[in-house]
């Protein structure tokens, strides 16, 4: 593997991570989830490298002169707030949320920002969910039994996902440390329903170039929000819908505005991929397998309502995890034949498979900025497995894992061979510090009585087992994820002193719409600290139902996020869990 340089290298003084990195002590090791192979999963190097300048992980070169920090377009500076006081709320600039020490692992220091050395930057972006919103799949009728089920906003996911990006690379460096930022980490829940067209459109948000988020018949949309029915809102029509009634806005043309062809830039930096259960099955929760839902899928008939009490039936159905193989959807589907509206049959809504994932992050029209595969490899193609390591600097190793059960069900878990390969890597990587990044919580990490269909004899294991495996090694630092949709931050300990953090991101399909810039750093005096700064999209907080354009869509995907009925106003997390500084002390 070739040598890195983190930020830290920059400035005077050596430590012995970094002598240990230099000399390959601290190599990834290789195994099936796969390890960087600089053939096929190492990201571009800048300029004429050499063993002395060589960076993996990184897209900006570290600047001369001192770092400064850079606040800008973070929510340290001012943040969507409502400013109207009831009905459909209206949004405009409020003011920042301030940064909050966090002292739980490790006391803070006095005089620790004046000795600091920045290790490694990045931004983590989570729960993008791009929505094909007229694939037959999907289940907005649930809205029925919850209101939360459907999302008024989600015609809009690729404009707003755009302006993310568009906010990742106007950032100048990290907001403490001034850093560059070395990657992009998306952990998981990419899309929606497991659909071609879905995946094709994140890989080319992330990339760059031209989408048209649009499928089936290409002069109209086909979907719940021009059907006539008033359980959604219907922003073309004057019909008088529930959303409408709560003060949703009509607007002519927004349905023709939401499928009209945009264009991403694509991130100026190098990006990593982690699979989530919406990008493993189809709607997240029904393994593979069923030739009549994949039919369906690209099919010409979409059910569109349902009754409340079939509605609750399916609902809880989803939740218990009572049909990971989707038999009695199926079956609920085909009674309601009769019931079904005609749409523009579409072979580009079929569910992917997971080699298809891993082919798409492959294919060299998405490679972007890098590195090849973001992550995954042709080793990971062959092994059927859709977890890796990498290295992010000299001092710093990450390792994405897959926690989805391809069984079925929302929920994660991982089998014993992930899990082997974990404590394989962590005890490999002893000399290095270890981000472990996924898509489920440990929380949420329940599933274990759910078998994987490729590996039917392989136990599962739970979040709690997890945590322990990471809490018996020394050299991590955080475990960074989403599923949850919400700002959370979490100290874990062991008795004999050994901990980390575990930090969860709130989606970017539900208000608020987030990402997180990571910071790690030493501050020279027996601790660390993980410095995490919220950031929103590049769109305005203001809106202008007259203005459809690109960003005007992706301001009002943020505003209608905040008042979709059901909209959970709390997934912002309290002030400890947003803009911090988590110390920790120095293994």
């Amino acid at each position: 593997m070739s040598r890195t340089r983190s930020v830290a290298a920059l400035t005077p003084g050596v430590n012995r991570r970094t002598v240990l990195a230099a000399g390959g002590a601290a190599a990834v090791s290789a195994g099936v989830g796969h390890a960087l192979r600089p053939t096929d999963s190492q990201a571009a190097t800048v300029g004429a490298a050499t063993d002395a300048t060589r960076v993996v992980a990184q897209s900006r070169t570290a600047p001369a002169a001192p770092l400064a920090p850079y606040t800008k377009g973070t929510t340290l500076a001012s943040v969507a707030t409502p400013r109207t006081g009831s009905g459909y709320r209206r949004l405009g600039d409020g003011p920042g949320w301030a940064r909050v020490v966090r002292g739980e692992l490790a006391a803070p220091k006095s005089g620790r920002a004046g000795r600091r050395t920045a290790l490694a930057a990045f931004v983590q972006l989570t729960d993008l969910h791009l929505t094909d919103t007229q694939h037959p799949m999907r289940l907005e009728y649930l809205r029925a039994a919850d209101p939360h089920a459907w999302r008024p906003q989600e015609a809009l996911t690729v404009q707003g996902a755009i302006a993310l990006v568009e906010r990742i690379n106007a950032l100048r460096g990290a907001p403490v440390t001034g850093s560059p930022l070395h990657f992009a980490m998306t952990t998981g829940d990419n899309t929606d329903n497991n659909a071609k067209s879905e995946l094709e459109w994140f890989l080319t948000v992330m990339s760059g170039g031209r989408i048209t988020p649009d499928s089936g018949d290409p002069r109209h949309y086909e979907g719940v929000q021009n059907s006539g029915l008033k359980q959604y809102w219907q922003p073309d029509s004057t019909v008088r819908d529930a959303d409408k009634q709560l003060g949703f806005p009509h607007l002519d043309g927004f349905l023709a505005a939401a499928v009209r062809e945009v264009r991403s830039p694509g991130l100026n930096l190098p990006w990593y991929s982690t699979v989530g259960n919406h990008d493993a099955m189809p709607l997240g929760c029904y393994g593979h397998g069923d030739s009549w839902l994949a039919e369906y899928a690209v099919g010409g008939k979409k059910l569109m309502s349902l009754p409340a009490a079939e509605a609750r039936k399916l609902k809880s159905a989803i939740r218990n995890g009572s049909d990971p193989r989707g038999t009695a959807f199926r079956d609920l589907l085909k009674a309601h034949a009769r019931d079904m509206r005609s749409v523009t049959p579409d072979e580009r809504r079929a569910p992917y498979t997971p080699a298809d994932y891993l082919e798409a992050h492959l294919d060299p029209a998405h490679r972007g900025p890098g590195p090849v595969g973001h992550g995954y490899s042709t080793a990971n193609l062959a092994a059927g497995t859709q977890y890796y390591a990498f290295r992010i600097a000299d001092d710093v190793v990450g390792i994405s894992l897959d926690t989805t059960d391809p069984g079925g069900h929302y929920e994660g878990s991982v089998g014993s061979a992930q899990l082997r390969w974990l404590d394989r890597q962590l005890r490999d990587n002893k000399d290095s510090y270890v981000v472990v990044f996924s898509h489920h919580t440990s929380r949420t990490m329940t599933n274990t009585g759910v078998a994987d269909p490729a590996r039917p004899g392989e136990r599962r294991h739970g979040g709690q087992e997890v945590l322990a495996l990471l809490g018996s090694h020394r050299n991590v630092l955080a475990w960074v994820n989403g599923h949850i949709h919400r700002n959370e931050i979490t100290p874990h300990s062991a008795p004999d002193g050994r901990s980390f953090w575990e930090i969860s991101t709130a989606s970017h399909v539900d208000h608020p719409q987030l990402a997180r810039v990571i910071e790690i750093a030493d501050n020279k005096d027996g601790t660390l600290s993980l410095f995490t700064t919220l950031v929103e999209s590049s769109a305005p907080h203001r809106t202008d139902f007259a203005d459809l354009s690109q960003t005007g869509l992706a301001a009002l995907y943020r505003e209608l996020s905040y008042n979709a009925p059901g909209a959970g106003l709390t997934l912002g997390g309290d002030p400890n869990d947003r803009n911090t500084e988590l110390v920790l002390r120095k293994a």
